[in-house]
């Protein structure tokens, strides 16, 4: 049974990727209170110890303003942290998975959907973190996939991390009665978590490289958000509660949706945005 170590194995994807394939890959989930990936030390005695044939590095400070409001704290943990992981999972012989971002690409100058080698010119912390870190990782590891997800989203599970998502933020505004006011002047992908999830088996099969992992998506954020109040049976709420804002991004609209084929080219299946808001409020049996 192959051995896989995950970082950040608290967050809304890595806790249930561990859940996910459970019995089938034996896993080490680490999180700050276990592993300090800034501290190289600390880094390679867990490493040495567990002997991990794939690793997963998805641990990151990935709230945007926050990054760009501590950026030394960013960097030292976006980047000097990747850098720790590389390393180590070279001195063990192992394979690296490195979770980047869409947010290498800012959307407002080029507009998506961007594929691999497109030109990247990130606007936020957060997403030169990514792409410095990119880089630096190249040099290190051949073993190495750089994955740039699309915006994951999904609903409260048992024993789980949890992050703010277009659906739970939608619904979490819907429990509240709380007015939902949102951007129609941005485009982004939005991916069904475990659509993600269950891809990566996929991916452990693939050439080393940079992939784009993702569902498609034709609407704004805007529209987005009315589908799901109709999908959810509340169609009669949205005149009520979301609210176009038509002036954020109006100058330069934003758009980060990544073209995905290359990830399609290798086996993996995505669902549309809308086919995966479909498929998860069914699953969940979120109807009101």
């Amino acid at each position: 049974m192959e051995k896989i170590l995950i970082t950040g194995g608290k967050g809304f994807f890595s806790s249930r990727l561990a859940l996910y394939y459970k019995g089938k890959y034996e896993f080490l989930v680490t999180d700050k209170d276990e592993l300090d990936i800034t501290n190289e030390g600390n880094v390679n005695e867990i490493f040495e110890k567990f002997n991990p044939n794939i690793v997963i590095h998805a641990a990151a400070v990935a709230v945007t303003d926050f990054c760009n409001k501590n950026p030394e704290i960013a960097h030292k943990i976006n980047v000097d942290g990747a850098i720790n992981v590389a390393k180590a999972t070279k001195k063990v012989g192992g394979k690296l998975v490195f979770i980047s971002s869409e947010q290498i690409f800012n959307g407002n100058t080029n507009s998506g959907p961007f594929k691999e080698d497109d030109e990247a010119k990130p606007d936020t912390v957060y997403g030169q973190n990514k792409l410095e870190a990119e880089k630096l990782l190249k040099e290190i590891i051949d073993e190495l996939w750089i994955v740039r997800f699309t915006w994951l989203f999904g609903l409260p599970d048992r024993n789980c991390g949890m992050a703010n998502n277009i659906l739970w933020e939608t619904i979490s505004k819907i429990i509240k009665n709380e007015k939902i006011n949102v951007s129609s002047n941005e485009f982004r992908g939005m991916t069904y978590v475990y659509n993600m999830i269950e891809n990566f088996e996929i991916l452990f099969k693939s050439p080393y490289g940079t992939y784009h992992l993702g569902s498609e998506n034709n609407q704004n954020r805007y529209e987005v958000v009315k589908s799901i109040f109709r999908k959810i049976g509340l169609e009669s709420r949205i005149d009520d509660l979301v609210i176009e804002d038509r002036e954020k991004y109006k100058t330069n609209p934003r758009d980060i949706r990544l073209n995905c084929e290359k990830a399609r080219s290798v086996g993996m299946k995505f669902y549309t945005t809308d086919e995966a808001l479909d498929f998860c409020i069914k699953e969940y049996g979120m109807k009101f």
